[in-house]
């Protein structure tokens, strides 16, 4: 049962994370300043591609977990989302951590803390 409730906070963090991107995605593309229009449009893209991926992520482990968590599918898909999450870390590291906005340093603390709590949901 904690296994569950662990994985639902995982879940619960990156469905909020995910949803937290979609809302200033316009502001943030004007941050940018007089870019083409084509620019703006990638910015947005991306934006936006982010949100949703994290969103679906969250997703799949309130599914995986609230079927049957305990599963070898469900444990195969709670390591390859944990993978997946350590690489995003990865990435923003060596990108977003370097800027000044804070929510851009956020993103590998709650992208490492999910994976870890999907750890913890494995084997405790």
């Amino acid at each position: 049962m904690i296994n569950q409730v662990i994985l639902f906070i995982s879940a619960g963090f990156l469905i909020i994370w995910g949803i937290a991107h979609l809302f200033p995605t316009r502001s943030v593309v004007n941050g940018f300043g007089d870019i083409s229009v084509d620019n703006k449009r990638i910015i947005m893209m991306e934006w936006i591609n982010e949100g949703v991926t994290l969103i679906f992520i969250g997703i799949l482990i309130l599914i995986v977990s609230f079927i049957d968590y305990k599963c070898k599918i469900a444990e195969f898909i709670l390591w390859t989302v944990f993978f997946a999450l350590n690489i995003l870390s990865i990435i923003s590291l060596c990108t977003g951590f370097k800027i000044k906005f804070i929510p851009f340093k956020l993103c590998p603390v709650i992208f490492t803390l999910s994976s870890i709590l999907i750890l913890l949901g494995i084997y405790l």
